[in-house]
């Protein structure tokens, strides 16, 4: 069980628990191949090796990533295996086919720092870490240096909910320009059932109950997105508008999806449609001039010929909002409603109260509106200052101590009245 020599490498090969270890030890080092026979003994005994990753690990990273994704495929949702796909290639680039073995502490702060360097979000660089990590895992390795890779520091951004003025605003001006069309009947289901951007793309005729006027989410981000959100009065209407638009271009069959693809001015009711960030970018970044009051795109002058005001610093109110930020609104309009938890977690497809918490904050006005409520007892006698002092008055007028000097054994107020009578303890006379 002694280290061996191949070439300048010392090797290991070892038995523990009827299975058979043979690996390099990385090192040229008599004294290092010792130290490092007896870890990976250890790690052997502890189950952190095992055969199988010994193959594994001798493999290129690209190719080794390529296989652990193709495995792990079955059980992943399509959307997710293309963001898989997407955080691999930056790795792919780096490390090309560096065997696992090779992957250390080092080699990943060394690219951690280099992704900073181009400006790469920290976020973004963590995702990328975990697809790293999920690779080393498999071949038994991420345990070595997972007490040296830390994640990066991330600014958690807290969803945006409107005001109610600004919800009936952006209403108001989705309905404005044709070319928006698609983003304002999305925007109108958001609001009005808490579907996630994917849920709405996703959404086919199938799932449409007109009879009963629900909605079925069949393919969500999560299992619990599946779920089923009867359909307000807007939200009807909206989906009614929609059908009307499928007739005309023939796609109303069941399999078929509300919001169809469309390339080239040529509509596929059999895809759906990948985005519509343009025409929510536009929309939510359209300015007025106060000069005129003409809606147009951001400039240094208003595009009116006849006005050519400054407008530099004029701003929209929905700049920077984001398409999930409507389901945030939704969920937190829910909160507000005073439905109970169970109720937006079966809307909403939510799984945790954490989560529960984090898109239902509560607006300004409605936390006005809680503490505007403490001050009525202030202005006609609450229940509790009447009560104790009605209490207080009455033990006065039989002798009894009053409730501001009797004093329980810790020292403490005691507000639960006792008989009159020496206190519990207290010697008699």
């Amino acid at each position: 069980m002694a280290p061996y020599k191949r070439g300048k490498t010392w090797h290991t090969d070892f038995t523990v628990n009827g299975q058979r270890f043979r690996q390099s030890l990385d090192t040229s080092d008599w004294r290092e191949a010792q130290s490092r026979e007896k870890e990976r003994i250890a790690q052997a005994s502890e189950g952190k090796i095992t055969p199988k990753a010994q193959g594994f690990c001798r493999l290129g990273f690209t190719t080794a990533a390529k296989r652990h994704l193709e495995d792990r495929t079955p059980q992943l949702a399509p959307k997710s295996v293309e963001t898989e796909e997407e955080r691999l290639k930056p790795l792919q680039t780096y490390f090309k086919e560096m065997p696992l073995l090779q992957i250390n502490a080092d080699t990943l702060r060394t690219y951690i720092s280099e992704r900073r360097k181009k400006g790469v979000a920290n976020k973004t660089i963590n995702l990328e870490i975990a697809v790293v990590r999920g690779v080393l895992r498999r071949a038994k390795r991420w345990h070595l240096l997972a007490d040296d890779i830390k994640p990066l520091p991330v600014k958690h951004q807290v969803g945006r909910a409107l005001r109610r003025e600004q919800k009936t605003d952006l209403a108001r001006l989705a309905s404005i320009n044709p070319s928006w069309e698609n983003a304002r009947l999305a925007m109108t289901l958001a609001l009005n059932t808490t579907m996630r951007s994917c849920e709405v793309k996703g959404l086919q005729w199938r799932d449409v109950d007109f009879m009963e006027k629900i909605l079925t989410i069949r393919h969500s981000k999560t299992d619990a997105g599946r779920r089923v959100i009867p359909l307000n009065r807007v939200a009807w209407d909206a989906i009614v508008e929609l059908y009307h638009r499928a007739e005309k271009v023939n796609g109303r069959e069941p399999n078929h999806f509300v919001f169809p693809a469309c390339e080239n001015g040529q509509i596929d009711p059999s895809k759906p449609q990948k985005s519509w960030r343009s025409a929510w970018r536009s929309l939510t970044r359209t300015v007025e001039c106060p000069a005129c009051g003409r809606l147009q795109r951001p400039a240094e002058t208003c595009s009116n010929d006849e006005c050519t005001a400054d407008i530099r610093m004029v701003r929209s109110a929905f700049s920077g909002l984001r398409f999930h930020d409507l389901r945030h609104h939704a969920i937190t309009e829910l909160a507000e409603s005073q439905a109970s938890d169970q109720t937006i977690m079966a809307i909403a497809g939510h799984v945790s109260q954490e989560m529960l918490q984090h898109y239902s904050h509560i607006r300004l006005e409605a936390k006005r509106e809680a503490v505007e409520a403490l001050s009525k007892g202030n202005e006609t006698g609450g229940y509790v200052t009447n009560h104790v002092t009605n209490r207080q008055e009455k033990a006065n007028e039989r002798g009894d101590v009053p409730l501001t000097q009797r004093k329980d054994w810790s020292g403490r107020e005691d507000l639960n009245l006792r008989p009159p009578g020496p206190e519990p303890g207290a010697l008699p006379g």
